[in-house]
């Protein structure tokens, strides 16, 4: 990452009021348009945030609470050195492969008692504001105790939440949460904490002059996972995790070495819900921990348990399912619980080889361990501990295995933050990517961890199998995804069902409520390099054969991503680029059709165009078209989708 020197500042209109130690710090975007406050009234450090004048964050505190100091109060602001920072960075398995990123870094020092105590390092652009702290040794204590921090953040009166609150530890199945698995509540007042516990990042909130997005990035194993905690009326502030976590085990403080920095805090903010959308800040602040042991791909893939649950994780089943994964051209299936017991390893080698004659490569289902939960499902035991894990990561690199989706871990103590980072690493000296499930949001992890694909962290397509009520609201949780939990990092959701009902025999069991074309969007919509769809055998021949032609072709990496139109939990419509081919793509919750011209500023007159679009009953069709206008006419009925694809005249998207 480059830094340009302070003489540079002005050139890019960055604006800095450095008065005397104590006073107010002012400094802005690259652009101008975003500006942040420091102060240390009363000795207590606290900022606010401003976007083209409007104010999104009144004052809120700063700080953290160490066993050897109490820095949130008591102390006394310097300076802040100003610099402006570029960074380029590639990155196949986000939002947007190719990132240019300039911001104004200030780092703020404050003192305690005349010693250097606490640094608070913002970074500001155009759409993002993020802050870490700096916590200094005193007087050779070179190790501490972080017990909290006061980071807060206080919107505007009149400020309504989109919110998904935490769990309390060891409840859910098998006392497997806390685990990102719970409803949003949408649009609510703000004020209380959930269900008692807080909520779980990434946290929405629509202000009076706009929207702003909270969250967090940059965790690993030397801190704990954060959730946000309501103080009363529009305040928020940072929460550790809850003693019950883990059953019991580990504190909820993080045990550092000093100096030390911080993860970030995020807020990401526009008068439209496009920064939000469009939003890269949780890459933008990290660095890769270590290099790739190989070069990773990435693909769609199929799964069997969606559909046919523990009975189908049996061999003639799965070799089966492979059949269809190479019909379907695609690169992997995913194996899930209880294929130790019911394949057995002798049998899961045969089955790897079978699917490496046909093309395809296989994921394996762990189960995290068992000491911190109920959860009976196998294997167990396997990916706690270095030894064990290792033993079984050789096995897999010797029988051409591609990764691992690894479940319930229902906790962010810093233990556990650790053992996800300990799992990655191992992973990666055998050439094994890593999706996680029954876990927690992923922060930055696509760059810092170069073989993590995604994690679930999200009340994900399980949950349409389990109960009618899911399918019901289908809809309603899939245009809040693109707004909140797929915006700050990959979601591994596994959906996209052709079936209408989730059975093996497709005539019984939950029905689906939403249109095939609705399942073709959400695979645009919903982000992931690697894509583990819920499709089945027999959709090769009961499923049309447009939308069989489209999940065979739909990338699961994109060069751009746009946001068109929406609200969260209403509707949504958004474009993504791979390479030169757009896909715009749309759902609608509501009971009203979406009825609108979309403007698709990339595409020029005469291009040919594939458009995919339900009637009012929602079944689907789709037509071969060439683009007359830069305006398309969209018309999209409740649980139904859109989708437009073509060939771009050029690689940008300039609304």
């Amino acid at each position: 990452m480059k830094k340009v020197s302070k003489n540079l500042i002005a050139g890019l209109m960055l604006a800095c009021c450095l008065t005397a130690a104590g006073a107010e710090q002012r400094f802005t975007s690259p652009d101008g348009t975003m500006v942040v406050v420091v102060d240390d009234e009363g000795g207590r450090p606290g900022y606010t945030v401003s976007l083209n004048g409007k104010t999104f964050l009144t004052r809120s505190p700063l700080g953290v609470t160490t066993n050897m100091d109490d820095l949130t109060q008591g102390l006394v602001l310097k300076n802040c050195r100003v610099e402006a920072v570029h960074d380029s960075y590639a990155l196949r398995t986000i939002k947007q492969s190719q990132v240019n990123y300039d911001a104004t870094e200030a780092v703020c020092s404050f003192e305690k008692d005349g010693r250097q105590a606490l640094d608070v390092t913002f970074r500001l652009t155009g759409r993002d504001v993020a802050y870490r702290y700096t916590i200094h040794p005193k007087r050779g204590t070179l190790a501490a105790v972080v017990s909290g921090e006061a980071s807060g953040f206080v919107f505007p009166q009149g400020t309504t939440t989109f919110l998904c609150p935490q769990s309390k530890p060891m409840t859910g199945f098998a006392r497997t949460a806390p685990s990102y698995e719970t409803s949003y509540a949408l649009d609510a007042e703000a004020g209380g904490n959930g269900w008692g516990e807080g909520f779980t990042f990434p946290c929405l909130f629509k202000t009076p002059d706009g929207w702003a997005l909270v969250s967090e990035t940059g965790t690993d194993g030397g801190y704990v996972g954060c959730r946000l905690l309501c103080k009363g009326g529009t305040s928020y502030a940072i929460g550790f995790p809850q003693e019950g976590e883990m059953n019991g085990v580990g504190s909820i403080t993080a045990a550092v070495a000093l100096p030390f920095s911080t993860p970030w805090r995020t807020i990401t903010i526009g008068t439209t819900l496009a920064p939000i959308v469009e939003s890269t800040v949780a890459n933008d602040l990290v660095k890769q921990k270590y290099a790739p042991s190989k070069v990773y791909e990435y693909g769609k893939g199929t799964w069997s348990w969606i559909i046919g649950m523990d009975p189908s994780c049996n061999f003639d089943e799965q070799k089966r399912y492979i059949d269809f994964t190479a019909a379907m051209g695609y690169r992997s299936l995913l194996v899930d619980a209880l294929w130790d017991t019911q394949i057995g390893y002798e049998k899961m080698e045969e089955l790897a080889r079978y699917g490496k004659e046909h093309g395809v490569g296989l994921f394996l289902w762990y189960n995290s361990n068992g000491q911190w939960n109920d959860a009976p499902q196998t294997p167990r035991g396997k990916m706690d501990k270095s030894g064990p894990r290792r033993k079984e990561m050789a096995w897999m690199q010797r029988n051409g295995i591609l990764g691992i989706k690894v479940d319930f871990f229902g906790s962010d103590k810093q233990p556990m933050m650790q053992l996800y980072e300990d799992i990655l690493t191992d992973a990666n000296d055998f050439g094994l990517q890593v999706i996680f499930h029954g876990c927690t949001l992923p922060r930055g992890w696509e760059r810092m961890f170069p073989n993590y694909v995604a994690s679930e962290a999200v009340l994900a397509s399980e949950n349409l199998h389990f109960g009618q009520g899911a399918c019901d609201a289908e809809a309603r949780n899939a245009a809040t995804h693109p707004f909140i939990r797929n915006t700050v990092g990959s979601m591994d959701f596994g959906g996209s069902t052709l079936n209408k009902h989730y059975s093996a025999d497709n005539q019984r069991g939950t029905t689906r409520r939403t249109s095939d074309v609705f399942a073709l969007a959400t695979a645009v919509l919903f982000q992931s390099s690697v894509q583990h769809f819920a499709l089945a055998p027999n959709n090769l021949d009961d499923a049309p054969s447009w939308a069989v032609g489209f999940m065979k072709e739909v990338p699961t990496t994109w060069d751009e991503t746009r946001f068109i139109d929406g609200y969260p939990g209403r509707y949504v419509i958004m474009a993504r680029r791979s390479g030169a081919k757009w896909y715009v793509a749309g759902i609608n919750a509501q009971d009203e059709p979406v009825k609108m011209k979309v403007s698709l500023p990339m595409l020029t007159k005469g291009v040919q165009t594939t458009i995919y679009t339900d009637d009012d009953k929602l079944q689907g069709s789709c037509k071969e078209t060439k683009v007359k206008s830069q305006q398309v006419t969209v018309n999209i009925p409740k649980n139904g989708g859109m989708v437009v694809v073509a060939e771009a005249s050029g690689n940008s998207f300039n609304k």
